[in-house]
């Protein structure tokens, strides 16, 4: 099951008046190390508070959504404290990569996209962890995990709080 904070008008604006006076100025030349940095503080890009840094800044919310929604790295949504990615290439297909997916989304109880109501983890499919050798593989946070099966994955799910 999924679970969205909505943005409301109560957010604190306080991370990002501190960020926005730690740039002399911002342009749109700035915009991604802006948005790590935003993403840092609030754990994901909280629609008010793009909307306020386009007051801020002068820079067109346009430009700033363009920006967040172009790169992967960027979440417009809260997102849980562990991101669980599972690899969907050739080489982990073949090897069982479906299976693992499977397992995965029944343990936590999410689909693809989305986070658990404890905000414990983000569940993603993505195209390829680069990681053939190891397939079927997946990733939680920075840690890969390869030669997977499904008797594995309860128990290094259970190993992130």
């Amino acid at each position: 099951m999924s679970t969205t904070i909505p943005d409301n008008k109560d957010i604190d604006l306080a991370p990002l008046d501190v960020l926005l006076q730690s740039f002399e100025s911002v342009t749109s030349g700035d915009l991604i190390p802006v948005l790590q940095k935003i993403q840092a503080a609030y754990g994901y890009l909280p629609r008010r508070v793009l909307l306020e840094m386009s007051k801020r800044t002068s820079i067109p919310a346009s430009t700033i959504y363009g920006v967040a929604t172009f790169y992967e790295q960027f979440h417009l949504e809260p997102h849980g404290r562990h991101t669980v990615r599972c690899c969907r290439g050739t080489a982990c297909h073949v090897k069982g990569g479906p299976n693992i997916t499977k397992t995965v989304e029944r343990l936590l109880g999410v689909s693809d996209g989305q986070t658990t109501e404890n905000m414990r983890f983000t569940f993603e499919t993505v195209a390829c962890l680069g990681t053939c050798f190891l397939a079927p593989a997946m990733m939680i946070n920075n840690d890969y995990y390869g030669r997977l099966n499904v008797k594995k994955l309860k128990s290094i799910l259970d190993g992130y709080s």
